[in-house]
C-alpha cells in the first residue's frame, strides 16, 4: 500500500472481511481473532498499520453468525463496539445474513449507538438498505443515513462486465431515495472496485473507476496489489478521477441521458468549485467500432450563458471552449467512458 503509492494517493482503509475471528468467543464473551492468522491479536495489526499511516478495517455481522459462520454480534452489540475500540480499529463492515428482516432497523441503528459511545472515530459502513430489498422491503434510506457513514445499495459485485454495468443501471434507474441522502457522512456504496483482476478489459476498467467517481461511491479496491499491472495501479491512482471522488460538495451524479435503448448514457455531477461538471458518457455495446455522441451542454443541465472549458480526464487531453447552446461532440469506443470536466469561462 505504501510501497506503490495507494496510501499516498488516498486509500488509507485495510480490511479483513469475513474469516477473521475464532469460531468462538472468548471466556468472557468477546470477539477473538483467529489464533492461526493473527497470533499477536487484532490490536497489533491495528497498531502496525497506524505506524505505517494506514487504518485498520473489520467485517462482523447483524445476525447470530457472518455469512461464513463465524460469530455475530446479535446479544453483543455493545461489548463488540467496545472490543473494536479497544483494538484501535478504524472502519467496521455489518452484514446482514442470519438475522431476521425485522431486526434490521434496529439492529444497525443499536450498533452505530454503541460505536458512537465508545469515543473512538469508527467508521461505520452498513449492508442494511441491500438486505431489506432482498427481503422485500422498502429502505428507509434517511434512517440508514443517520446510522450509516457507507450503506450498500445493490447486490454484491464481481468481476465482470455484467457485473459493472448492473451496479450502474441501478443506480440510473433509482434517481430518488438512496441518491437523495447520499452525501458527506454518508454515502451510497456501489461495492467494491475490482480493477486488476481478470475479468474487465482496460476500457471497462476506466468505465468502473469513472462512474464510481461520479456516484461518489467509495472506493474499495478488490484485487492483489503485490501483482496488480502498471495500467490498472495508474487508473487506481489517477488524480484526475481521484478528484471527482473527492470532490468536496459529495454531490453524487445522476444519469440525465439514456439513448439507444441503454447504450448511450451521459451522467453529469456537479463539482467545486461551483459551477463545475463532470460529464460521463459510457457506451455500453460491445460491438467492435466507436460512436459519436453529439449533446447541447444546455441539455445536461450546463447553462452557464459565458460557456465552458471542456478538458478530458484521463489524458489531460484540452476539448475545447463550448457554449451551452451548441453541441458537444464526442467518439466514445465500445464498452468504455468518456470523462470530461466542464468548467464555466
Amino acid at each position: 500500500m505504501v510501497e506503490k503509492g495507494f496510501r499516498d494517493a488516498g486509500y488509507t482503509y485495510v480490511t479483513l472481511d469475513d474469516c477473521w475471528p475464532a469460531r468462538e468467543r472468548d471466556k468472557q464473551g468477546r470477539l477473538q481473532p483467529d489464533p492461526l492468522r493473527f497470533p499477536n491479536g487484532i490490536k497489533y495489526l491495528a497498531d502496525y498499520l497506524h505506524s505505517k499511516g494506514l487504518k485498520l478495517g473489520l467485517y462482523e455481522d447483524i445476525g447470530t453468525h457472518t455469512c461464513a459462520g463465524f460469530p455475530g454480534t446479535q446479544g453483543h452489540w455493545k461489548l463488540d463496539a467496545q472490543t473494536y475500540a479497544d483494538w484501535g480499529v478504524d472502519m467496521i463492515k455489518f452484514d446482514g445474513c442470519n438475522s431476521d428482516v425485522q431486526h434490521y432497523d434496529m439492529g444497525f441503528p443499536l450498533m452505530a449507538k454503541y460505536l458512537n459511545q465508545t469515543g473512538r472515530q469508527i467508521l461505520y459502513s452498513c449492508e442494511w438498505p441491500l438486505y431489506e430489498r432482498a427481503h422485500g422491503v422498502k429502505p428507509n434510506y434517511t434512517a440508514v443515513a443517520e446510522a450509516c457513514n457507507t450503506f450498500r445499495v445493490y447486490g454484491d459485485i464481481y468481476d465482470a462486465r455484467q457485473s459493472i454495468m448492473s451496479v450502474v443501471n441501478w443506480y440510473g434507474e433509482n434517481p430518488g431515495g438512496f441518491l437523495n441522502v447520499s452525501g458527506p457522512g454518508h454515502w451510497s456504496d456501489g461495492d467494491m472496485i475490482t480493477l486488476g483482476n481478470y475479468g474487465l478489459s482496460h476500457s471497462e476498467e476506466r468505465t468502473q473507476i469513472g462512474m464510481w467517481a461520479i456516484f461518489a461511491s467509495p472506493l474499495l479496491m478488490s484485487v492483489d496489489i503485490r501483482t496488480i499491472n502498471d495500467k490498472s495501479r495508474r487508473l487506481l491512482q489517477h488524480r484526475g478521477v481521484l478528484s471527482i471522488s473527492q470532490d468536496s460538495l459529495g454531490i453524487p451524479g445522476r444519469r440525465i441521458l439514456n439513448m439507444e435503448n441503454g447504450a448511450i448514457q451521459v451522467w453529469v455531477r456537479p463539482l467545486a468549485p461551483r459551477g463545475t461538471f463532470a460529464i460521463a458518457t459510457i457506451y455500453t455495446n460491445t460491438f467492435g467500432y466507436p460512436i459519436k455522441v453529439s449533446t447541447k451542454l444546455s441539455d445536461l443541465g450546463l447553462k452557464n450563458p459565458n460557456g465552458y472549458n471542456v478538458t478530458e480526464v484521463f489524458d489531460g487531453i484540452h476539448r475545447g471552449e463550448f457554449r451551452s447552446n451548441h453541441n458537444y461532440t464526442r467518439m466514445v469506443k465500445p464498452t468504455d467512458i468518456d470523462l470530461v470536466l466542464a468548467k464555466v469561462l
